[in-house]
């Protein structure tokens, strides 16, 4: 396991900057929830998301990030993702150790602090359709609002090649 600190909500803004990634960052009251989030949505357009961050028994760690409200098939989502067998949800210990978040401030971001390219990031095809998709900066008192097409930048400088699958119903 590494020692290294999670990057910043500042760290993350310089590395999109470094990338020529527009970004904008609205900040607001801690939500833990999709529900505590809606009131938020008449001042940010675009895809909300919601992310699950699921193991198979193999150990292999998914992060999926959906539409806010798409629900996902945990019985069979791992037939399209490429996972060993059913998914769980992987625990907060992970969740800090590979994507150096805590529970509730889970993002699609996390991908800056997966060194060790622990984790598969899935990108559901119907999100992905948004120009727009907000995402936490690695904290859930702001929304980062960023186009599809750099979310994928972004990963991809961080050596991750996110898959774009449907996987909601």
């Amino acid at each position: 396991m590494t020692d290294t600190k999670p990057k910043t909500r500042d760290e993350l803004f310089a590395f999109l900057d470094s990338l020529g990634i527009k970004h904008s960052t609205k900040d607001h009251a801690p939500v833990f929830t999709v529900a505590e989030s809606v009131s938020l949505r008449d001042e940010i357009p675009g895809g909300h998301t919601k992310n699950l961050f699921v193991k198979d028994k193999k150990d292999q760690f998914f992060l999926l990030t959906v539409e806010e409200h798409a629900s996902v098939d945990l019985k069979t989502v791992h037939t399209l993702i490429g996972a060993a067998s059913k998914v769980s949800f992987g625990k907060p210990e992970k969740l800090m150790e590979y994507l150096g978040v805590i529970p509730g401030s889970v993002t699609a971001f996390g991908a800056i602090n997966d060194t060790g390219h622990n984790v598969t990031f899935v990108l559901d095809a119907d999100l992905m359709k948004d120009e727009i998709i907000n995402c936490h900066p690695l904290s859930n008192d702001a929304t980062t609002s960023i186009s599809s097409a750099d979310l994928v930048r972004f990963m991809e400088a961080t050596g991750h090649k996110p898959l774009v699958l449907k996987v909601t119903a």
